[in-house]
């Protein structure tokens, strides 16, 4: 059973990322592939190691506690690893242990795959179960704005720059990364961390 696996990133692509352990490269699914290439370093990603009648995958997790929420996902019913994956791309996982616990269906509906009568039996199933993984999110003070209230556009500070010269390098050009940021101004935070922000601004450029 593989627990973790550490090395370089070798090839992406939107849903998956192949990353080389002594010359074998391991197909990854996780919820940003191409934050892991950003790393331009070796990178550790948490493995749940899925096997079903007709395949063998592989899903990575920049934390054990990542990796065991996406493990959760899995055991309410309608929810497989690829609805579950994609639940994590679309956010953080505090926000979506904080839309659960908040029975926030409206958050929940919003994301990929997921429909009102699984979003309730996600509440129904997990909303008592999730504070053995580490996200404590009330008492970290973390806030999550569900309404989509005007506010003021947020400076650009030096995550964003450090973000956008990532995605440069992913071949991205200035004027696309304007606008990515100034679409993600209603989702972007004071204290948003770079894999953060290339996350926001990759939703985005997907969107086209």
């Amino acid at each position: 059973m593989i627990d973790y696996l550490k090395g370089m990133v070798t090839y992406v692509e939107p849903e998956y990322a192949v990353i080389e352990v002594r010359d074998i490269g391991y197909r990854v699914f996780t919820p940003n592939p191409y934050a892991l290439q950003a790393a331009q370093q070796p990178v550790t990603v948490h493995i749940h190691y899925h096997v079903r009648e007709d395949a063998t995958l592989l899903f990575g997790f920049e934390s054990r506690e990542q990796k065991m929420l996406f493990r959760k996902l899995l055991d309410v019913s309608g929810v497989g690893p690829k609805v579950a994956l994609g639940m994590l791309s679309a956010g953080t996982p505090e926000s979506l242990v904080q839309a659960i616990q908040m029975d926030n269906l409206t958050y929940l509906t919003k994301l990929p795959g997921i429909g009102k009568k699984t979003a309730q039996r996600i509440v129904l199933d997990l909303k008592d179960k999730l504070g053995d993984i580490g996200f404590d999110t009330f008492a970290s003070g973390f806030s999550l704005q569900y309404e989509d209230a005007p506010h003021e556009p947020i400076p650009e500070g030096k995550a964003w720059q450090e973000a956008k010269e990532a995605l440069n390098a992913l071949g991205y050009t200035e004027a696309e990364l304007d606008r990515a940021w100034q679409a993600m101004q209603d989702s972007v935070g004071a204290d948003d961390s770079v894999d953060v922000l290339m996350k926001k601004a990759l939703q985005q450029l997907f969107k086209g």
